[in-house]
């Protein structure tokens, strides 16, 4: 056990250091790298120390998310709930891996912001010189979001004796990795749209690969006798971050590098960046047909380490494709182009693939479709119309997100209020028609070791958390769903989102998501946390109707055009009257909202009317039992008088 025990701190002590020396060496070696950007060198200190910080911060964020990760859905559970042991041990390890990501965090503010300002850090000791440098750049406003993760991910992971709490504390530091995502290089320029969705799921995977990876070790030096079942889901877990890292790391290279190719020191640390995913792949590989696992998991955490301080150095150095190409305002705003008017051909033939919700889309019809089959194949029957509805959904939210719908949608308001209304209303019906939650219980396997449960225990857990009863309340989801479109168009939030790209898709998860509980709420074919009466289901169906209606006939009415300034920036040619166009959106939002809304009403009747059905052919086998039992009680009562 001792040997072992060094060997596992003498390679997370090696990754580390060779890491940060990686790091270290391209800083040292880059030059200028901040004349690119139109910043003023801010000295060695704080290019050095904000490299360290940066470093730092990656390392811990990616052990506390990966830690967290491998309590919740590697490690052994408990019925009922509770955390394991191992789940326990590996929660604390990512409580300690979440404070130092806090504290690395908070000194990051800083010096980002002196970075951005060109300034020694010393000359932001001063309260109100800090506010004012960080209120003017927006990369120290990233870090202070991620502070804030921090801090909820700490305080949730040392409080974690439960499953549900460190699922929490996961889904809390995996969000935590995402602001800096936001405010790096690659949201800027042609392309930023890729690169930035290819992040949001590569920034995650690698750092659950890497925290779990050092979770895995941790556990491994605690346990004599390593269970199957954890390695065969650590195994699943690390080849999983392994494809999601590949892909999505090859389209955000690609997107860096430009038409042009790899040049200069960024292609040199990019090809060393895919020699150590290839290296680590390749010890993973060997990992899972090996015995005794541990030897090559510490060769793979010295390269993934290795590759923490190439990812780190990326961050520093110039893309080449923001150097050769400058971007249009267009492509500032969009990540491309809007030149063309829209034609019927270009909204059904210009696709560009949304790398968000495009891969959720694909995974869902996967995961659905494969669940289908387990039934039929042990003979149990699904609903045809409930595949067909699923399907029809995901379809509808691809072709509002990735074809040309998608891509013109940012141009008009007329457009973006039909993709609008297809991912708020028109997929949400349809996607909960399909009754995913009452498929994964009926399809996925039970706990099959003992007392240790499994996805259908995890999904029947989060199912009746008391956030999702929260959320699930009829008052709840119809304020989230009419009050939205009243929030978010009446006031500067639409006109801000739409700056940004990921405010912009963080719009779009937004609109699915309420209209997605809307709709389970009203007329899902699953079951919700609550019971509700169809009564009370038509009732709120009625009473959002109404919302409804009013926000498109003010939209109509309005003498103001909404996100003017936005409009504005982009300057399209062909856009035209921006009143008249959002006249035209506010008809759209009237006229389209009655089609899902009579589809719900239409569809909670028929249910209700084979709910009735169902009650009273069980009413009629009860009463005839009864009859039975009466006639029989008759008879015995004759028999003994005879």
């Amino acid at each position: 056990m001792a040997p072992h025990r060094f060997r596992a701190a003498a390679a997370v002590l090696s990754g580390v250091l060779s890491g940060l020396a990686l790091l270290l060496l391209v800083v040292a070696t880059a030059g200028d790298v901040y004349a690119p950007v139109g910043n003023a060198d801010p000295g060695p200190l704080t290019t050095y120390g904000f490299a360290v910080v940066r470093f730092a911060a990656d390392a811990a964020g990616a052990g506390c998310c990966g830690a967290l990760v491998f309590g919740a859905f590697v490690a052994a559970g408990r019925r009922g709930g509770a955390l394991s042991a191992d789940g326990y041990a590996a929660a604390r390890l990512g409580a300690a891996c979440a404070v130092c990501w806090l504290a690395a965090a908070v000194v990051a503010v800083p010096f980002s912001a002196a970075v951005a300002a060109g300034l020694p850090v010393t000359q932001l000791v001063r309260p109100d010189v800090l506010a004012a440098t960080v209120d003017a750049a927006e990369e120290p406003k990233a870090w202070l979001c991620v502070v804030v993760a921090a801090a909820v991910a700490t305080v949730l992971s040392w409080q974690a004796m439960a499953w549900r709490t460190t699922v929490a504390a996961a889904v809390t530091a995996a969000v935590g990795l995402l602001p800096l995502i936001t405010a790096g290089h690659a949201s800027n320029g042609a392309g930023h749209d890729l690169a930035s969705n290819a992040l949001f799921w590569h920034v995650p995977a690698a750092s659950a690969w890497l925290g779990a990876l050092v979770a895995f070790l941790a556990w491994s030096r605690r346990t004599p006798d390593p269970s199957a079942l954890v390695l065969r889901r650590f195994h699943r877990l690390s080849a999983g971050c392994f494809v999601v890292v590949g892909v999505s790391g090859a389209v955000a290279g690609f997107v860096a590098v430009g038409p042009d190719g790899a040049s200069g020191r960024y292609g040199l640390v990019l090809a060393g960046e895919i020699v150590l995913f290839l290296g680590a792949g390749a010890a993973l590989a060997r990992r899972r047909r090996a015995r005794s696992p541990i030897r090559t998991a510490l060769a793979e955490l010295v390269l993934l380490g290795l590759a923490t301080g190439g990812a780190a150095a990326l961050t520093v150095l110039f893309p080449p494709s923001l150097a050769n190409h400058p971007a249009t305002v267009q492509e500032t705003i969009l990540g491309y182009g809007l030149d063309l008017p829209p034609t019927f051909a270009r909204l059904a033939l210009d696709w560009r693939p949304d790398l968000l919700f495009g891969p959720i889309a694909l995974a869902a019809v996967l995961a659905y479709l494969l669940g289908v089959r387990r039934l039929r194949r042990r003979g149990d029957t699904w609903a045809t119309g409930r595949t067909v509805a699923w399907l029809s959904g995901w379809a509808v939210v691809l072709v509002a997100t990735s074809s040309g719908f998608g891509v013109y949608a940012p141009g008009t308001f007329s457009l973006h209020m039909i993709t609008h209304m297809a991912l708020n209303m028109f997929a949400p019906v349809l996607l909960v028609l399909g009754g995913p939650v009452t498929l994964a219980l009926r399809a996925l396997p039970a706990g099959a070791h003992g007392d240790v449960p499994g996805a259908r225990e995890w999904v029947t857990s989060l199912l009746h958390a008391p956030v999702t009863r929260f959320f699930a309340h009829p008052a709840v989801a119809a304020v989230l769903f009419a009050g939205s479109f009243y929030a978010l168009y009446f006031s500067s939030l639409f006109g801000e989102a739409m700056l940004y790209h990921w405010s912009h898709q963080l719009m779009k998860v937004h609109f699915l998501v309420t209209g997605y509980l809307f709709a389970w709420v009203a007329v899902g074919a699953d079951r919700t946390p609550r019971r509700v009466p169809h009564l009370a289901r038509l009732g709120m169906l009625f009473a959002v109707m109404p919302f409804h209606a009013f926000f498109g006939v003010i939209l109509m009415s309005k003498q103001t055009v909404i996100a003017n300034t936005y409009y504005h920036y982009l300057s399209l040619p062909w856009a035209g009257d921006l009143l008249a166009d959002q006249r035209l959106g506010g008809g759209i939002a009237w006229a389209s909202g009655e089609v899902p809304m009579l589809v719900m009403v239409v569809a909670l009747l028929v249910r209700w009317s084979r709910d009735d059905e169902r009650r009273a052919r069980r009413s009629d086998r009860n009463g005839e039992g009864e009859f039975d039992a009466y006639n029989a009680m008759l008879a015995e009562l004759a028999g003994r008088r005879r």
